[in-house]
């Protein structure tokens, strides 16, 4: 069925996906966001309709919200300035308090929300605020679906090009929470994700978690990024006490390499034995094959 879809923080890493898959299906799009580049606006079809503006603002939202048929919110960020919470409650709590007042105030009843694997767990600031806006999803009374991604990877992600950046300059790198492991999920199979459970009435009220086929730990993604390259770098795994000093350092960086609250998220294992790609009809993607295209090596 064609629906009038708006997409909260569309011009990102995972809209750029989604958003000409939604296309594909028929839907009428449109796309929020705060600030839209010539590149972003370059990329989408002329099918999609493109609206800047403050997703914080309730009369913003209500306006754009006017005729939608269902809304998909993939705003987010990885970092906050700071380390109080504040940053993350504001982006992904409060935003979905004035998204949710926006939706009912319209009659806007389907909602698909970019969650993350393992939220509400642990004490990093980031889980625990992404745990906080589904509890409000959850109570919402919408006809909700939760999407709960472990580390997405595809051209231009934060995993495997970060690394490959650190890694051109480096040949040593320390690596605090070098055994974490991770079951890194293809960006296409979220966005598949995301539109097979717009389409899907049996979604809503559900969950699922979105992870690869395959687990690493931090230490083997990072050989894997040396590897792709015909690098070869050495990683010097850190103790705790030192690869939380590390995070305590690079809070201070620019950029934030890695942060407080990186390293709290990097004591949970980011993965999951209930796989709900399958559950939706989506086989995993395995990710190392596509290193070169993750990484560019393809157009080189």
């Amino acid at each position: 069925m064609r629906q009038h879809v708006v997409v909260l923080g569309g011009t990102g890493f995972v809209g750029r996906h989604l958003v000409p898959r939604l296309l594909a299906d028929g839907h009428r799009v449109t796309v929020l966001s705060r600030g839209i580049s010539d590149a972003a606006r370059a990329h989408f079809s002329r099918n999609a309709s493109l609206i800047e503006g403050d997703v914080h603002d309730a009369a913003f939202l209500r306006a754009v919200l006017d005729d939608a048929d269902a809304v998909v919110n993939l705003v987010g960020i990885l970092n906050e300035r700071g380390d109080d919470g504040s940053g993350f409650r504001r982006v992904f709590v409060e935003l979905v308090d004035t998204l949710l007042e926006a939706m009912q105030a319209h009659g806007v009843r389907r909602l698909l929300q970019m969650s993350a694997l393992h939220a509400g767990d642990g004490e990093s600031h980031y889980l625990q605020a992404r745990g906080q806006a589904e509890a409000r999803v959850r109570a919402s009374g919408l006809e909700w679906t939760l999407l709960r991604p472990s580390v997405i990877a595809g051209p231009g992600d934060g995993l495997f090009c970060r690394f490959d950046g650190l890694l051109r300059f480096m040949p040593v790198l320390p690596l605090g929470g070098a055994e974490a492991c991770f079951q890194p999920v293809w960006v296409g199979d979220v966005a598949e994700a995301f539109a097979r459970a717009l389409a899907n009435p049996a979604s809503i009220g559900q969950s699922f978690d979105l992870v690869g086929p395959d687990r690493y730990t931090l230490a083997e993604i990072v050989h894997m990024t040396a590897s792709a390259r015909g690098r070869h770098r050495l990683v010097v795994p850190l103790p705790p006490a030192l690869g939380k000093l590390q995070a305590e350092v690079g809070e201070h960086l620019p950029g934030k390499p890695i942060s407080r609250d990186n390293w709290r998220s990097l004591q949970l294992d980011s993965t999951s034995d209930h796989n709900g790609l399958p559950r939706l009809g989506i086989t995993p993607t395995a990710v190392a094959p596509r290193l070169p295209e993750i990484l560019g090596l393809d157009a080189a």
